[in-house]
């Protein structure tokens, strides 16, 4: 008797769904454009991060024109005229860089992470490019990674901020500030929750 309760419950288990759940459940394909929609942005970003590195290599080759791209592009502003290539246009530059490449990896996590979890399953278990974070991911662990790429992603335009600090007023800089802390508060409040929430180890007898 006890052999043909598991085969019982499998077939339980494979049953087809009624249609009013099965066409709620079906419903998760809706996401499919958002997340095909993301890996648009994500081409434009690469797009966006080829075309800034070039200006900053015709620059440092002496490129007036490349130059005043990328001051206007980083929104730098002196009064002395900027004839050359200085390190803190190159320090703004790379910093842009590194937030272009930052808010790449967030929407990396979006899209991998968001159709592991709420779409279908992506089947790369034992493919060697399988991501280390994907093979534990779900709802709560990727709530937690995109609160600190947040993090990451504020602590750059923060710097950039303030290495670019005579362009913006006190009020810009004190907001800035205090956003970037509301985003620290935020993540630590979304992993202690995680933390309290998850299901205690069971004790060993």
């Amino acid at each position: 008797m006890s052999n043909q309760d598991p085969l019982r419950a499998v077939e339980g288990k494979a049953s087809p769904l009624r249609p009013l759940p099965n066409l709620i459940f079906a419903s998760r394909w809706l996401q499919l454009p958002l997340y095909l929609g993301l890996i648009v942005a994500q081409a434009v970003y690469v797009v966006h991060f080829l075309v800034e590195l070039l200006h900053l290599v015709e620059a440092a080759f002496g490129s007036k024109d490349a130059l005043q791209a990328l001051i206007t592009s980083i929104g730098y502003k002196t009064t002395a005229p900027v004839a050359t290539l200085n390190e803190t246009v190159i320090m703004l530059v790379v910093l842009a860089l590194i937030d272009v490449v930052m808010i790449s990896n967030l929407l990396i996590m979006v899209i991998v992470g968001g159709y592991e979890t709420f779409v279908s399953r992506l089947n790369l278990e034992g493919h060697r490019d399988q991501p280390e974070w994907l093979s534990h991911v779900n709802a709560s662990v990727l709530k937690v990674k995109l609160a600190t790429a947040i993090i990451g992603i504020s602590s750059i335009h923060l710097l950039k901020t303030f290495i670019n600090a005579d362009n913006y007023t006190d009020r810009v800089l004190i907001a800035q500030t205090a956003i970037h802390i509301t985003f620290l508060l935020s993540a630590m409040a979304i992993a202690v929750t995680d933390r309290l929430m998850a299901p205690a180890p069971a004790e060993d007898h």
